[in-house]
């Protein structure tokens, strides 16, 4: 299992179309056959800060999420949105 903490330091000012253009790459994400969970969470004392929690079946799930048309095209845009850059964590987990 692959987790991934993807942290987002969005703008004020756009976090309403940050969270109106994340929508599509969430649900799309959800559907792939090798994800188990994709969930965004806002801190709760910062709130432009906003994590993304991933949870991948294997690395081949990840890579091919990365190429995906939902993923690359929500990454195209992301930098327009972000006051820091984007803060990535990659886990390797097993279930006990």
């Amino acid at each position: 299992m692959i987790i991934i903490h993807a942290v987002f330091h969005v703008l004020p000012e756009r976090q309403a179309q940050f969270l109106e253009e994340i929508k599509p790459l969430i649900a799309a994400s959800v559907a792939e056959e090798g994800n188990q969970s994709y969930e965004l969470y806002r801190h709760t004392e910062h709130e432009n800060d906003f994590i993304m929690v991933e949870t991948w079946r294997d690395s081949e799930a990840v890579s091919e999420h990365n190429a995906s048309a939902h993923f690359t095209a929500f990454a195209a845009k992301a930098g327009t949105f972000l006051a820091a850059p984007l803060d990535v964590k990659v886990y390797s987990g097993n279930l006990v």
